[in-house]
């Protein structure tokens, strides 16, 4: 899966626009996007996260790991998280620039390779940076070729997330498909519903969908990840209004 942006860098500076972000914020602040959490809780739950992929990178991996227990050295409060998840990207950005990141490696999703975690580290902090701007009532920017990346690597590893996302088991139908297609750009998905599963199709560029929903690349990535939802008036969506429904209900992530 080759892609010339630069995931790594996309990550340093997606942590710092979030760092950001919550430096001056009440930790309490409920995040709206993230039912029942903090501002503290979502930038905990990023920084863990970050740190938890920069222990697989570093132990290059090969089949899934046993334990998820990894020294989080968190802080004594809430204000001090901030600092602790500039740190965390400090650390990764050390792995990955001594990391042969086109190694094989294993990972969950479709690409078996050490980038993989990087990628997937860059859209898990760009998506929670979205969500403490938006529970700050700030207008969350996305560069859109960033966006469109991210469209295309949620929908590529979405088949294979049946193991957190429990709804996916649920999106199968006979020969059924859902596109999404950019407004701002080239871009165009096509996810094909199968009796015995689901995925992008690679030839399915023009063909007829049975529901499509065309906005920006950001707001569709907005849209998959369930922060921006479909009544808003910011997509077109023709079609099938059912599957575009059961797509939303089971596509969880």
């Amino acid at each position: 899966m080759t892609t010339t942006l630069d995931h790594p860098a996309a990550v340093a500076a997606e942590t710092a626009r979030f760092v950001a972000v919550v430096r001056a914020a009440d930790p309490s602040t409920a995040v709206p996007t993230c039912p029942g959490w903090t501002l503290a809780d979502l930038v905990r739950h990023a920084g863990s996260v970050q740190r938890w992929f920069t222990v697989l990178l570093r132990q290059r991996i090969q089949e899934p790991p046993r334990s998820r227990e990894v020294d989080l050295r968190l802080p004594e409060g809430p204000d001090g998280y901030p600092d602790w998840l500039a740190e965390a990207a400090v650390e990764a950005g050390a792995e990955f620039a001594a990391a042969d990141l086109d190694a094989p490696m294993w990972a969950w999703g479709a690409d078996q390779h050490a980038r993989f975690w990087v990628r997937r580290m860059l859209f898990e902090t760009l998506v929670h940076r979205v969500d403490a701007e938006l529970a700050l009532g700030l207008h969350p920017g996305i560069d859109p070729a960033l966006a469109a990346d991210g469209v295309a690597e949620f929908l590529v590893n979405l088949p294979f997330a049946a193991g957190f996302a429990p709804g996916t088991a649920l999106l199968r139908a006979e020969n059924r498909t859902v596109r999404f297609a950019r407004t701002d750009g080239a871009g165009d998905w096509l996810v094909r519903l199968r009796p015995d599963g689901f995925g992008l199709d690679p030839q399915g560029a023009g063909t007829a969908a049975d529901v499509t929903v065309r906005g920006t690349a950001a707001d569709l990535l907005l849209f998959l990840y369930g922060r921006l939802d479909r009544a808003t008036g910011r997509f077109e969506v023709t079609g099938d209004e059912g599957l575009l429904a059961h797509w939303v209900a089971n596509s969880a992530f």
